[in-house]
């Protein structure tokens, strides 16, 4: 039987990572990018995940956004891409990210059956809103969950805590799906069913719990038992 709620990770999930770097560097002030914006875009996405992490682990908390700049910082650096206006445009970018193709009707699909759905993220409020609004999602979703209500990062289990607070739910009736590994083990591990988007076709993390599904996409979401 389908479940009832439905929740999803944001950035990689929802949210494709890799745009900003991929439309910066197509931009003609920006075009110091070039063939290099692939790797940019992996290490910054490496590093702001790192951070969040070890923040976590050392107790030092601080927004998805001072992480994400800080992610960023390093990342240009390693590039030798260090300048202020092609980090000016890809923070920019960031509040703006495209959301996979499949979102929109993968999400009304969901809807229209009266399931309810949600974004559990690392990210910032601010940040949510503005990805949602840009992506035109935003009447397609219940709720919009940021870690900062509780001051740690995933895949803390206070963290999908706010998931039960939220819907006054049970486990039981929750699917949680990401695209990061780590991050499905971390909800299934917590209780709930969960679906890996494993867009990549990366090996199952060696960790304390495994999905309950992989997937390559979001499209059949609403299939799942």
């Amino acid at each position: 039987m389908p479940k009832s709620v439905y929740v999803f990770d944001a950035y990689g999930t929802l949210f494709d990572v890799n745009a900003a770097a991929r439309q910066a560097s197509s931009e003609p002030d920006h075009a110091a990018l070039g063939a290099q914006w692939s790797e940019l875009a992996a290490n910054w996405r490496r590093k702001q995940l790192e951070y969040s992490w070890l923040r976590s682990v050392a107790n030092r908390h601080s927004d998805f956004w001072q992480v994400t700049q800080d992610g960023l910082d390093w990342a240009l650096e390693a590039a030798g891409l260090a300048t202020p206006a092609i980090r000016e445009r890809l923070l920019a970018l960031y509040w703006e990210l495209a959301a996979y193709p499949e979102v929109p009707q993968m999400l009304a699909t969901l809807k229209a059956r009266g399931a309810r759905t949600a974004i559990l993220s690392n990210g910032s409020p601010d940040m949510l809103h503005a990805a949602v609004h840009s992506a035109g999602i935003t009447a397609l979703l219940d709720g919009i969950l940021s870690v900062e209500t509780v001051g740690v990062f995933k895949p803390h289990d206070r963290v999908y805590d706010l998931v039960e607070e939220h819907f006054d739910c049970t486990k039981s009736e929750v699917l949680f799906v990401s695209s990061n590994g780590w991050d499905a083990a971390g909800a299934a591990g917590y209780g709930f069913d969960t679906a890996w988007i494993n867009r990549a076709g990366d090996p199952v993390d060696r960790l304390y719990a495994t999905p309950t599904h992989i997937l390559t996409d979001l499209t059949t979401i609403p299939e799942l038992p």
